[in-house]
């Protein structure tokens, strides 16, 4: 990571099938029900503001959503962003065996930090989704 620009990636494996996952991830409505912090989700053909528990909302441009690849791609639109880039990857490592990637790359650096900080917990939240808790 260089001072200007925040490129980082998180990844989690989850046992469940990869279009399972993809259904999720895939609906652009859905992402309050597996990304902490975010409240309310409204779509309008490619673009999605989100609204955060801080009664933020953030412009995002819907670039990807590809269920054959399982790749959903966005970027923030907000002016705060000189760039912005993430990425989600759902692979398919078996049946019900996948692994799920979230890319972030933007400009400036901290505010990739701060989403991938974010991206660490709706891969935490996707898996308990899909697995359950399994301690009790």
């Amino acid at each position: 990571m260089s001072p200007k620009r925040g490129s980082i990636r998180r990844q989690i494996r989850i046992n469940a099938n990869a279009d399972e996952i993809y259904a999720l991830i895939g609906d652009p409505l859905t992402i309050p029900t597996w990304f902490p912090g975010i409240v309310e989700a409204k779509v309008d053909g490619r673009m999605r503001v989100i609204k955060t528990n801080a009664e933020l909302e953030m412009p995002e441009e819907i670039l990807t959503n590809d269920f054959i690849s399982r790749r959903f791609q966005y970027k923030i639109t907000s002016p705060m962003f000189q760039e912005h880039l993430s990425t989600i990857d759902v692979i398919e490592l078996g049946p019900s065996d996948s692994l799920v990637v979230y890319g972030v790359d933007a400009v400036p650096a901290m505010f990739g930090l701060a989403i991938a900080g974010g991206a660490s917990g709706a891969l935490l939240r996707l898996k308990e989704i899909f697995e359950g808790d399994k301690n009790g």
